[in-house]
Protein backbone atom coordinates (compact mmCIF):
# COMPACT_ATOMS: atom_id res chain seq x y z
CA UNK A 1 0.00 0.00 0.00
CA UNK A 2 1.37 3.62 -0.64
CA UNK A 3 0.65 6.59 0.94
CA UNK A 4 0.08 10.09 -1.09
CA UNK A 5 1.85 13.17 0.40
CA UNK A 6 2.14 16.65 -0.88
CA UNK A 7 4.95 18.65 -2.05
CA UNK A 8 5.35 22.02 -0.28
CA UNK A 9 7.59 24.50 -2.90
CA UNK A 10 9.25 27.11 -1.29
CA UNK A 11 10.68 28.31 -4.43
CA UNK A 12 7.21 29.20 -5.79
CA UNK A 13 5.20 30.47 -2.88
CA UNK A 14 5.36 33.25 -0.55
CA UNK A 15 6.28 31.73 2.90
CA UNK A 16 2.71 32.94 4.00
CA UNK A 17 1.16 31.15 1.44
CA UNK A 18 3.26 27.64 2.08
CA UNK A 19 2.07 27.49 5.22
CA UNK A 20 -1.89 28.08 3.93
CA UNK A 21 -1.20 25.59 1.53
CA UNK A 22 0.10 22.97 4.03
CA UNK A 23 -3.14 23.29 6.11
CA UNK A 24 -5.54 23.21 2.81
CA UNK A 25 -3.20 19.57 2.12
CA UNK A 26 -4.70 18.43 5.48
CA UNK A 27 -7.86 19.40 4.87
CA UNK A 28 -8.20 17.67 1.52
CA UNK A 29 -6.45 14.46 3.24
CA UNK A 30 -3.28 14.28 2.40
CA UNK A 31 -1.72 12.55 5.21
CA UNK A 32 2.53 14.10 5.12
CA UNK A 33 3.86 16.60 3.03
CA UNK A 34 7.91 17.91 2.30
CA UNK A 35 8.70 20.88 2.12
CA UNK A 36 11.67 22.05 0.22
CA UNK A 37 14.85 23.85 1.92
CA UNK A 38 16.75 26.23 -0.36
CA UNK A 39 18.15 29.98 0.07
CA UNK A 40 17.60 30.65 -3.93
CA UNK A 41 14.76 29.80 -6.34
CA UNK A 42 15.28 27.51 -9.44
CA UNK A 43 14.90 30.52 -11.33
CA UNK A 44 14.04 34.32 -11.18
CA UNK A 45 10.38 33.64 -12.14
CA UNK A 46 9.39 31.18 -9.47
CA UNK A 47 10.46 34.31 -6.88
CA UNK A 48 10.49 32.86 -3.31
CA UNK A 49 12.66 31.19 -1.54
CA UNK A 50 11.07 31.56 2.20
CA UNK A 51 13.23 30.18 5.34
CA UNK A 52 12.65 26.62 5.93
CA UNK A 53 12.83 26.25 9.74
CA UNK A 54 10.47 29.69 9.85
CA UNK A 55 7.75 27.72 7.89
CA UNK A 56 7.61 24.50 9.81
CA UNK A 57 7.22 26.55 12.97
CA UNK A 58 3.93 27.78 11.61
CA UNK A 59 3.28 24.84 9.38
CA UNK A 60 3.61 23.19 13.17
CA UNK A 61 1.02 26.06 14.79
CA UNK A 62 -1.44 25.70 11.87
CA UNK A 63 -2.15 21.49 11.66
CA UNK A 64 -2.99 19.25 13.65
CA UNK A 65 -2.49 15.55 12.26
CA UNK A 66 -0.05 16.60 8.97
CA UNK A 67 3.36 14.90 9.33
CA UNK A 68 6.35 17.22 7.90
CA UNK A 69 9.38 16.82 6.90
CA UNK A 70 12.33 18.68 5.31
CA UNK A 71 12.79 17.73 1.18
CA UNK A 72 15.58 18.35 1.49
CA UNK A 73 17.84 20.51 3.78
CA UNK A 74 21.91 20.06 2.99
CA UNK A 75 23.94 20.31 6.60
CA UNK A 76 27.10 20.42 4.45
CA UNK A 77 27.90 23.94 4.27
CA UNK A 78 25.53 26.82 4.61
CA UNK A 79 24.29 25.15 7.71
CA UNK A 80 26.53 23.92 10.03
CA UNK A 81 25.03 20.03 10.85
CA UNK A 82 24.82 21.49 14.72
CA UNK A 83 22.66 23.86 13.74
CA UNK A 84 20.38 21.61 12.28
CA UNK A 85 20.07 19.13 14.95
CA UNK A 86 19.17 21.73 17.12
CA UNK A 87 16.44 23.01 14.35
CA UNK A 88 14.76 19.72 13.81
CA UNK A 89 14.67 19.00 17.59
CA UNK A 90 12.98 22.05 17.96
CA UNK A 91 10.27 21.31 15.19
CA UNK A 92 9.91 17.76 16.82
CA UNK A 93 9.20 19.07 19.70
CA UNK A 94 6.54 21.40 18.41
CA UNK A 95 4.83 18.37 16.06
CA UNK A 96 5.41 15.51 18.40
CA UNK A 97 5.71 12.06 16.20
CA UNK A 98 4.71 14.25 13.15
CA UNK A 99 8.10 15.80 12.09
CA UNK A 100 11.04 14.07 10.55
CA UNK A 101 13.99 15.38 8.99
CA UNK A 102 15.08 14.87 5.24
CA UNK A 103 18.61 14.92 4.54
CA UNK A 104 20.75 15.54 0.96
CA UNK A 105 24.23 16.68 -0.39
CA UNK A 106 22.36 19.71 -1.85
CA UNK A 107 23.24 22.55 -4.68
CA UNK A 108 25.61 24.86 -5.58
CA UNK A 109 22.86 26.82 -6.22
CA UNK A 110 22.55 27.35 -2.46
CA UNK A 111 25.31 26.27 -1.04
CA UNK A 112 28.13 28.56 -2.84
CA UNK A 113 26.53 31.36 -0.77
CA UNK A 114 28.96 31.66 2.15
CA UNK A 115 32.10 31.38 0.02
CA UNK A 116 32.85 28.06 0.72
CA UNK A 117 34.16 25.79 -2.24
CA UNK A 118 32.23 23.86 -4.04
CA UNK A 119 33.08 20.06 -3.05
CA UNK A 120 33.07 17.22 -5.57
CA UNK A 121 30.23 14.48 -5.38
CA UNK A 122 31.87 12.19 -3.17
CA UNK A 123 33.41 14.77 -0.69
CA UNK A 124 29.80 15.54 -0.19
CA UNK A 125 28.65 11.91 0.57
CA UNK A 126 31.48 11.77 3.02
CA UNK A 127 30.23 15.08 5.18
CA UNK A 128 26.73 13.82 4.75
CA UNK A 129 27.70 10.96 7.06
CA UNK A 130 29.61 12.97 9.43
CA UNK A 131 27.15 15.38 9.79
CA UNK A 132 24.48 12.74 10.40
CA UNK A 133 27.15 11.13 13.08
CA UNK A 134 26.78 14.35 14.68
CA UNK A 135 23.08 15.43 14.68
CA UNK A 136 22.64 11.83 16.05
CA UNK A 137 25.31 12.27 18.77
CA UNK A 138 24.01 15.97 19.82
CA UNK A 139 20.50 14.33 20.08
CA UNK A 140 21.22 12.42 22.61
CA UNK A 141 21.43 15.18 24.39
CA UNK A 142 24.80 15.31 26.46
CA UNK A 143 27.60 17.82 26.43
CA UNK A 144 29.32 16.97 23.15
CA UNK A 145 32.33 17.82 21.06
CA UNK A 146 33.41 16.44 18.33
CA UNK A 147 36.48 16.70 15.65
CA UNK A 148 35.97 14.90 12.63
CA UNK A 149 37.61 15.04 9.10
CA UNK A 150 35.16 18.14 7.65
CA UNK A 151 33.58 19.56 11.32
CA UNK A 152 34.14 20.80 15.03
CA UNK A 153 31.35 20.51 17.56
CA UNK A 154 33.14 22.48 21.11
CA UNK A 155 30.93 21.78 24.17
CA UNK A 156 27.80 21.84 22.63
CA UNK A 157 24.47 20.99 24.32
CA UNK A 158 21.30 20.41 23.17
CA UNK A 159 18.70 20.75 25.68
CA UNK A 160 15.23 21.02 24.15
CA UNK A 161 14.64 17.51 23.21
CA UNK A 162 11.29 16.25 21.77
CA UNK A 163 10.12 12.95 23.78
CA UNK A 164 10.66 10.90 20.46
CA UNK A 165 13.46 11.64 18.69
CA UNK A 166 12.65 12.65 14.36
CA UNK A 167 13.32 9.67 11.54
CA UNK A 168 16.08 10.89 8.94
CA UNK A 169 15.53 10.29 5.47
CA UNK A 170 18.28 10.81 3.41
CA UNK A 171 18.09 11.86 -0.57
CA UNK A 172 19.72 9.57 -2.81
CA UNK A 173 19.65 9.29 -6.91
CA UNK A 174 21.82 6.92 -7.60
CA UNK A 175 22.69 3.62 -5.71
CA UNK A 176 26.02 4.67 -4.29
CA UNK A 177 23.84 7.42 -2.39
CA UNK A 178 21.19 5.52 -2.15
CA UNK A 179 23.75 2.55 -0.42
CA UNK A 180 24.81 5.38 2.00
CA UNK A 181 20.92 6.29 3.10
CA UNK A 182 20.34 2.90 3.70
CA UNK A 183 23.09 2.39 6.10
CA UNK A 184 23.15 6.04 7.81
CA UNK A 185 19.25 6.91 7.70
CA UNK A 186 15.97 5.85 8.93
CA UNK A 187 14.37 6.31 5.39
CA UNK A 188 15.19 6.96 1.28
CA UNK A 189 14.39 10.08 -0.58
CA UNK A 190 14.66 9.97 -4.41
CA UNK A 191 13.15 11.73 -7.44
CA UNK A 192 12.96 9.42 -9.89
CA UNK A 193 11.07 5.85 -10.45
CA UNK A 194 14.70 3.69 -9.99
CA UNK A 195 14.13 0.40 -8.82
CA UNK A 196 18.21 0.34 -8.85
CA UNK A 197 18.26 3.31 -6.27
CA UNK A 198 15.44 1.21 -4.14
CA UNK A 199 17.52 -1.97 -4.10
CA UNK A 200 20.59 -0.29 -3.22
CA UNK A 201 18.66 1.10 -0.12
CA UNK A 202 17.52 -2.31 1.14
CA UNK A 203 20.96 -3.89 0.13
CA UNK A 204 22.38 -0.89 2.20
CA UNK A 205 20.81 -1.62 5.23
CA UNK A 206 16.78 0.10 4.65
CA UNK A 207 14.85 -2.94 3.52
CA UNK A 208 11.78 -2.06 5.56
CA UNK A 209 12.40 1.70 6.04
CA UNK A 210 9.65 4.16 4.46
CA UNK A 211 11.23 5.41 0.76
CA UNK A 212 9.71 8.60 -0.55
CA UNK A 213 9.61 9.69 -3.98
CA UNK A 214 8.59 12.65 -5.83
CA UNK A 215 6.18 13.43 -8.39
CA UNK A 216 5.85 16.43 -10.49
CA UNK A 217 2.56 17.82 -12.43
CA UNK A 218 1.03 20.67 -13.30
CA UNK A 219 -2.81 19.74 -12.81
CA UNK A 220 -5.15 22.81 -14.70
CA UNK A 221 -8.38 22.41 -16.68
CA UNK A 222 -7.01 21.61 -19.81
CA UNK A 223 -3.70 20.03 -20.57
CA UNK A 224 -2.72 22.77 -22.76
CA UNK A 225 -2.36 25.76 -20.15
CA UNK A 226 -0.99 23.19 -17.55
CA UNK A 227 2.01 22.87 -20.05
CA UNK A 228 2.18 26.52 -20.45
CA UNK A 229 2.15 26.52 -16.25
CA UNK A 230 4.88 23.94 -16.44
CA UNK A 231 7.60 25.75 -18.16
CA UNK A 232 6.76 29.04 -16.71
CA UNK A 233 7.24 27.97 -13.43
CA UNK A 234 9.51 24.80 -13.82
CA UNK A 235 11.73 24.79 -16.81
CA UNK A 236 14.05 23.14 -14.72
CA UNK A 237 12.13 19.78 -15.03
CA UNK A 238 14.03 19.08 -18.44
CA UNK A 239 17.34 19.74 -16.46
CA UNK A 240 19.51 16.13 -16.51
CA UNK A 241 22.24 14.91 -15.04
CA UNK A 242 24.92 16.26 -12.41
CA UNK A 243 24.36 19.78 -13.81
CA UNK A 244 20.91 20.80 -11.38
CA UNK A 245 23.79 20.39 -8.54
CA UNK A 246 26.61 22.46 -10.11
CA UNK A 247 24.91 25.89 -11.65
CA UNK A 248 24.96 28.66 -9.00
CA UNK A 249 22.74 31.29 -9.76
CA UNK A 250 19.02 31.11 -10.57
CA UNK A 251 20.07 33.28 -13.84
CA UNK A 252 21.88 30.71 -15.27
CA UNK A 253 19.14 27.81 -14.97
CA UNK A 254 17.22 30.37 -17.01
CA UNK A 255 19.72 30.30 -19.56
CA UNK A 256 19.78 26.93 -19.32
CA UNK A 257 16.13 26.22 -19.91
CA UNK A 258 16.52 28.63 -22.39
CA UNK A 259 15.29 26.79 -25.36
CA UNK A 260 13.25 24.10 -23.48
CA UNK A 261 9.79 23.73 -24.98
CA UNK A 262 6.49 22.83 -23.75
CA UNK A 263 6.76 19.22 -24.90
CA UNK A 264 9.77 18.98 -23.28
CA UNK A 265 8.37 19.41 -19.92
CA UNK A 266 5.37 17.53 -20.69
CA UNK A 267 8.20 14.39 -21.05
CA UNK A 268 9.06 15.44 -17.28
CA UNK A 269 5.93 16.72 -15.76
CA UNK A 270 2.20 14.97 -15.91
CA UNK A 271 0.09 17.80 -17.38
CA UNK A 272 -3.40 18.84 -17.78
CA UNK A 273 -6.04 17.13 -15.86
CA UNK A 274 -5.95 13.31 -17.11
CA UNK A 275 -6.96 11.31 -13.71
CA UNK A 276 -5.51 7.82 -15.26
CA UNK A 277 -1.99 9.98 -16.45
CA UNK A 278 -1.99 11.37 -12.36
CA UNK A 279 -2.15 7.83 -11.33
CA UNK A 280 0.20 5.91 -13.94
CA UNK A 281 2.79 8.05 -13.37
CA UNK A 282 2.17 7.73 -9.20
CA UNK A 283 1.88 3.42 -9.82
CA UNK A 284 5.50 3.79 -11.91
CA UNK A 285 7.02 4.38 -8.19
CA UNK A 286 4.85 2.32 -5.99
CA UNK A 287 6.46 -0.54 -8.73
CA UNK A 288 9.81 0.70 -8.66
CA UNK A 289 9.24 0.02 -4.45
CA UNK A 290 8.22 2.94 -3.11
CA UNK A 291 5.53 3.16 -0.49
CA UNK A 292 5.13 7.03 -0.10
CA UNK A 293 4.69 9.29 -2.56
CA UNK A 294 4.53 13.07 -2.63
CA UNK A 295 3.01 15.16 -5.20
CA UNK A 296 4.21 18.17 -6.24
CA UNK A 297 1.54 20.61 -8.39
CA UNK A 298 3.73 23.23 -10.36
CA UNK A 299 2.13 27.05 -10.53
CA UNK A 300 0.13 28.74 -8.40
CA UNK A 301 -3.66 26.81 -9.00
CA UNK A 302 -2.70 24.56 -5.56
CA UNK A 303 -6.46 24.66 -4.45
CA UNK A 304 -7.42 23.50 -7.59
CA UNK A 305 -5.35 20.53 -7.31
CA UNK A 306 -5.86 19.71 -4.06
CA UNK A 307 -9.88 19.40 -4.89
CA UNK A 308 -8.90 17.21 -7.60
CA UNK A 309 -6.46 14.86 -5.99
CA UNK A 310 -9.21 14.75 -2.96
CA UNK A 311 -12.28 13.54 -5.73
CA UNK A 312 -10.14 11.75 -8.11
CA UNK A 313 -6.60 10.33 -6.75
CA UNK A 314 -6.62 9.59 -3.07
CA UNK A 315 -9.43 7.42 -3.00
CA UNK A 316 -7.33 5.19 -5.64
CA UNK A 317 -4.76 4.45 -3.32
CA UNK A 318 -7.42 3.46 -0.48
CA UNK A 319 -7.23 7.02 1.41
CA UNK A 320 -10.41 7.82 2.94
CA UNK A 321 -10.20 11.79 2.42
CA UNK A 322 -14.24 12.29 3.84
CA UNK A 323 -12.74 11.17 7.33
CA UNK A 324 -9.64 12.95 7.00
CA UNK A 325 -11.00 15.86 6.40
CA UNK A 326 -13.49 15.63 8.77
Amino acid sequence: MVEIGYAISSEEHRPEDAVRWAGAAEQAGFPYALISDHFHPWTDSQGQSGFVWSMVGAIAQSTSRLRLGTGVTCPLIRTHPAIIAQAAATSACLMPGRFFLGLGTGEALNEHIIGEKWPPAQVRQEMLEEAIDIIRELWGGELTSYRGGYYTVENARIYSLPPELPPICVAASGPDAAGLAGEVGDGLISTSPQEAVVQAFDEGGGSGKPRYGQVTVCWAPDEASAKKTALHWWPTAAVGGQLSQELVLPQYFEAATASVTEQQIAESVVCGPDAQKHIEQIQKYVEAGFDHVYVHQVGPDQAGFLEFYRREILPQFGMDTQQRAA
